[in-house]
């Protein structure tokens, strides 16, 4: 079965209340989305919350949504990775802006749990800024870059997309065991270039 289609199904039946479905998606994109979440919130200290509460606090609000029937229009993995996105990169914004608020001595409006609640209607009706979207592309092509290597490349941009190590190897004819090394040599090379 594809990445796709298995991503398709498990949204089907997310949207259907099925917890099994959650998880699934849970596995596959939580390490991402933290990943993302900790670009986003960059140098914000982080004494009460960090990159994954904001993944955490994103996925919970996405699955929420979804079973209450609110993305409709969701149909595939490209257009779930692009709402979670969207979601994490407000939830991460609106962390950096409390965090930002607290250090000046402000308070925050309504009670803390609120102020971390992001209401559908604001979170669908933005678009992520163009200069968050160019400089995410930008990191994403740098990356790549040093992997120095378009085997390395294109195995770490169809991770990126989802696909898991056996969907990987099944489409390069190749054993699980030698994607899951190129793999290991990408978080390598990748890890001397990001800092946490």
């Amino acid at each position: 079965m594809t990445s796709e289609g298995s991503v398709t199904r498990w949204i089907e039946r997310l949207q259907e209340g099925d917890p099994e479905a959650a998880q699934k998606l849970w596995e596959r994109y939580f390490h991402r989305l933290v990943g993302l979440a900790r670009v986003k919130l960059g140098s914000c200290p982080r004494p009460a919350a960090d990159e994954e509460d904001v993944a955490l606090s994103a996925f919970a609000t996405f699955c929420r949504n979804a079973e209450r029937g609110r993305f409709p229009q969701l149909l595939d993995s490209d257009g779930l990775w692009r709402l979670l996105v969207l979601i994490t990169a407000r939830k991460a914004a609106h962390l950096v802006r409390d965090q930002q608020r607290q250090k000046r001595g402000g308070r925050l409006s309504g009670s803390s749990e609120e102020s971390k609640k992001l209401r559908l209607e604001e979170i669908l009706s933005q678009e992520p800024s163009p200069e968050f979207a160019a400089e995410a592309a930008e990191e994403c092509r740098r990356l790549l870059e040093l992997l120095g290597d378009a085997d390395l490349e294109s195995v770490a941009v169809l991770k990126m997309q989802g696909y898991t190590v056996e969907e990987l190897a099944e489409q390069r004819k190749c054993a699980p065991r030698s994607v899951k090394r190129k793999l290991r040599l990408i978080r390598d090379l990748w890890s001397k270039e990001v800092t946490p």
